[in-house]
């Protein structure tokens, strides 16, 4: 490549030179030439600090991991022919993974001939979901997974106003 269009480390475009012109600037200004588009007519190059350049990068990567937040999946599993107070427990264990802001699966286990019976799961996936409505929204309605009733909670997405 015998010419590149350069651009200082302003922004500013210098012009089109001579690649080996372009080198002597950088080294004159204590910067590196780094091509930042090779495939362009002539090839753009760029005069800045890489070290500086790659430290800030890795910086900002780091910085966009911090605020990524990974959904947690958490699951909570009964039997349809679960006694009131157990079923309560569930639905506090459940209340507060959604508080905690996880998403929730709710898992109805069906055993032998009850799964003859599958409206009592049926039902008391409803019941929950209808004791957390205020906590959470429904991803995924009650459906039969093979023995398993499943049902999918996440975390009700609140507007906060402050004032």
């Amino acid at each position: 490549m015998p010419e590149v269009r350069l651009i200082d480390e302003n922004g500013t475009q210098i012009g089109i030179v001579r690649t080996s012109e372009a080198l002597q600037i950088a080294r004159e200004r204590g910067l590196d030439l780094v091509e930042v588009q090779p495939n362009a007519v002539p090839p753009v190059c760029r005069l800045m600090d890489y070290g500086k350049y790659r430290y800030e990068e890795s910086r900002r990567e780091r910085e966009s991991r911090k605020r990524q937040r990974t959904v947690e999946l958490k699951e909570i599993r009964m039997r349809p022919r679960i006694d009131t107070h157990d079923f309560q427990t569930k639905v506090r264990q459940a209340q507060q993974f959604l508080e905690d802001g996880a998403k929730v699966k709710v898992t109805v286990l069906f055993r032998g001939r009850e799964i003859a019976h599958q409206e009592l799961g049926e039902r008391l996936l409803q019941r929950m979901a209808e004791q957390l409505r205020d906590k959470a929204s429904l991803d995924q309605p009650p459906h039969l997974e093979g023995r398993t009733m499943v049902m999918l909670l996440s975390p009700a997405q609140t507007t906060s106003t402050s004032g």
